[in-house]
């Protein structure tokens, strides 16, 4: 996937765009007579709109070399306008991402006279006919869903699992007197921590404790018993 808007001139000999049809990517909507707007940019000459299962693609009608492309994981959202307030004519808005780069100047869309189109991150979908906005947003929602945002596997870490075992639970190192001061200064060590639900991990803290409290006054029936034999 090519994050941010990027040209687009791949055209079929019917004119309509050529789709990666190898990796599943199929047409599902065309739209004509859409004009588009770019960031700030004034409105350009309409075009024929193609939505298809991976991204949206417009192909200028007056000028066959030109278009634009991007994928529905770079559309990070898209709404229906109709507030004259908002923008001139009714329209589909899009907030699209782009590659962070502290070295540029996000304001700066234009070098030496040129587009980049990296840095647009709005693009505004105008149809002649703007009863079809409603339908234009019901087909970006079913495509958004069909390309949803990537999971990336979380690392195992055991901090997160706070759920420990008695020997997992035993702190090392030292005798009772150092297991006590660790409990008393830092009782998630030794319990655990959910997401910072202490509801949990204080009954646990106040049970180990307590049962610390038994193994001494057993101790002290024992040694009585001795006495007493």
């Amino acid at each position: 996937m090519v994050v941010g808007l990027r040209e687009f001139a791949l055209r079929t000999g019917d004119g309509s765009p050529a789709l990666d049809e190898s990796n599943g990517e199929e047409l599902m909507h065309v739209q004509p007579s859409v004009a588009v707007a770019l960031s700030d940019r004034s409105v350009e000459s309409p075009g024929t709109l193609y939505i298809t299962s991976r991204k949206l693609i417009w192909l200028s009608d007056a000028d066959v070399a030109k278009g634009y492309a991007v994928d529905f994981l770079s559309i990070s959202l898209h709404a229906v306008s109709r507030d004259p307030q908002t923008y001139s004519s009714p329209c589909i808005y899009t907030q699209i991402e782009v590659v962070e780069d502290e070295d540029d100047d996000e304001d700066e869309t234009e070098s030496n006279g040129v587009l980049d189109l990296s840095k647009i991150r709005e693009m505004r979908l105008v149809p002649s006919d703007s009863t079809q906005l409603d339908t234009l947003f019901d087909v970006f929602c079913e495509c958004a869903e069909l390309n949803p945002e990537p999971v990336e596997e979380e690392e195992e870490e055991s901090g997160h699992n706070w759920v420990f075992s008695a020997d997992q639970m035993v702190v090392g190192g030292g005798g009772e007197e150092d297991a006590e001061w660790q409990i008393s200064q830092s009782p998630t060590s030794v319990i655990g921590h959910s997401n910072g639900d202490e509801s949990i991990a204080q009954p646990m803290l106040e049970l180990q404790i307590n049962d610390q409290r038994f193994d001494d006054a057993e101790e002290m029936v024992h040694k009585n018993e001795t006495k007493d034999h």
